[in-house]
């Protein structure tokens, strides 16, 4: 007999009774994840941590304040998500393009400035860093657990053709390495555990509002529908899949 789609849980590859953890849940992926996973059959507890604590009307919800430059701020949280049990889910939904006049993407080396490359590996690669080395060893063992950071294809040192955006080129790239590095470390003692990058396509957002306009509206994904896309990519992996970028429509991102 089939079960109804109202039933189906995003999360079907997982053990029933998830407990997850979204750290940037005031992003707009971020809050998407929330919302959406929060709502699913199979999670029983979803901790949403952002610099800025928010409000999410769901029982399952239990919100709370990162800072993850601060390594403090993050293993407060870690012990606060993980005083009941262990984890199934770390999704990290931060990351730092562009900040108002301060910092822009770089269009040439001329633009290059040390506080703005200091600003996104501190954002896009040091701080998800910190996040796996508090949250990691919290993950569920003897099943399936995934880390997930956002990523972006632009990190991807083969797929550069065009130049430009150091800085965020250059941390994302930084991150990659790490979330391999690390998937490699942590099977050794967590061998059902994932570890991957998420590459979550175009997204209408503050991150990416003002370099939107010559996307084609079929390319342009609401943060409710690159959620959606991810959370598929991420109840689709697999062990072997550990270490790897992967795109919203689960195709490898070169490394």
């Amino acid at each position: 007999m089939d079960v109804p789609p109202s039933f189906m849980s995003l999360l079907s590859s997982f053990q029933s009774g998830c407990r997850i953890v979204v750290v940037g849940a005031s992003g707009g992926i971020g809050n998407a994840f929330v919302r959406s996973l929060a709502s699913d059959s199979n999670t029983s507890q979803v901790f949403a941590f952002s610099r800025s604590s928010q409000h999410f009307d769901n029982e399952s919800v239990t919100s709370g304040s990162i800072d993850i430059s601060n390594e403090e701020s993050i293993a407060r949280c870690a012990a606060v998500a993980t005083q009941d049990g262990p984890l199934d889910l770390v999704i990290i939904a931060t990351g730092l393009l562009w900040d108002g006049d301060d910092l822009q993407p770089e269009k040439s080396m001329r633009e290059l400035q040390h506080q703005n490359l200091y600003r996104a590996f501190e954002i896009n690669a040091a701080g998800p860093a910190m996040v796996a080395k508090h949250f990691l060893p919290h993950l569920s063992k003897g099943r399936k657990s995934v880390f997930a950071a956002l990523s972006a294809r632009v990190g991807s040192i083969g797929d550069n053709r065009l130049g430009g955006w150091y800085a965020y080129r250059a941390s994302k790239a930084a991150l990659n390495m790490l979330l391999k590095t690390l998937s490699i470390e942590h099977a050794r003692l967590w061998p059902k555990s994932i570890i991957v990058g998420l590459h979550p396509g175009t997204v209408d957002t503050g991150l990416s509002e003002p370099y939107t306009q010559r996307t084609p509206a079929e390319k342009l994904f609401t943060p409710e529908m690159a959620a959606g896309y991810l959370i598929r990519v991420i109840d689709r992996v697999q062990p072997v899949d550990s270490g790897n970028v992967i795109a919203w429509d689960g195709v490898l991102v070169e490394n």
